[in-house]
């Protein structure tokens, strides 16, 4: 009779370090597919910011035949295999000599793309933060106990904030 009561106390924390192990599983998976997700939405907006500036181009030599080649550090982008962080700080330059030849340009088009660029900054702002705050969040269950031992066991590795801080430094993790 004893056999078999410690038998069923085996199976019973077995199985609660099962649900237990599951529960963190999924709320890591839960994170990862989170920040996946924001990935492709700031991926999604960054190809459109750099098809915008392209557009750009013809309207500017049009308009500007002086400039002989505007926006031109664009060009060399594709040719170079950029995360999103990269790409995200390769734009800025090329979209403030887009706005210098704002107030010179007065074509519709031209003026649109301008809106539309200011739009995609909102949307890029607003995304980094959630892009943070999920990093975040992922980072401090790779830290506290238990939900670190699921980690190690998974081998999941620290995210980056989107701004590239580590949340490794130990001035930016506050749990």
């Amino acid at each position: 009779m004893e056999i078999a009561s410690i038998i069923c106390i085996i199976i019973a924390i077995v199985c609660l370090l099962s649900i237990c192990f599951i529960s963190i599983y999924n709320r890591f998976q839960e994170n990862i597919i989170r920040i996946n997700e924001v990935e492709s939405n700031i991926d999604n907006v960054l190809r459109k910011r750099f098809d915008l500036l392209n557009k750009a181009i013809p309207i500017i030599k049009e308009e500007l035949p002086e400039v002989e080649n505007p926006l031109s550090p664009i060009e060399e982008l594709p040719s170079k295999k950029l995360s999103n962080f990269e790409l995200d700080r390769s734009l800025y330059p090329i979209i403030n000599e887009f706005d210098s030849y704002k107030d010179k340009i007065t074509n519709s088009e031209f003026q649109k793309i301008a809106v539309i660029l200011n739009e995609t900054e909102a949307e890029l702002i607003a995304y980094r933060k959630y892009y943070n705050d999920v990093t975040t969040d992922y980072n401090r269950l790779r830290h506290k106990f238990p939900t670190n031992i699921v980690a190690i066991m998974c081998k999941y590795k620290n995210r980056n904030y989107y701004d590239n801080k580590n949340i490794l430094k130990s001035d930016n993790l506050k749990l």
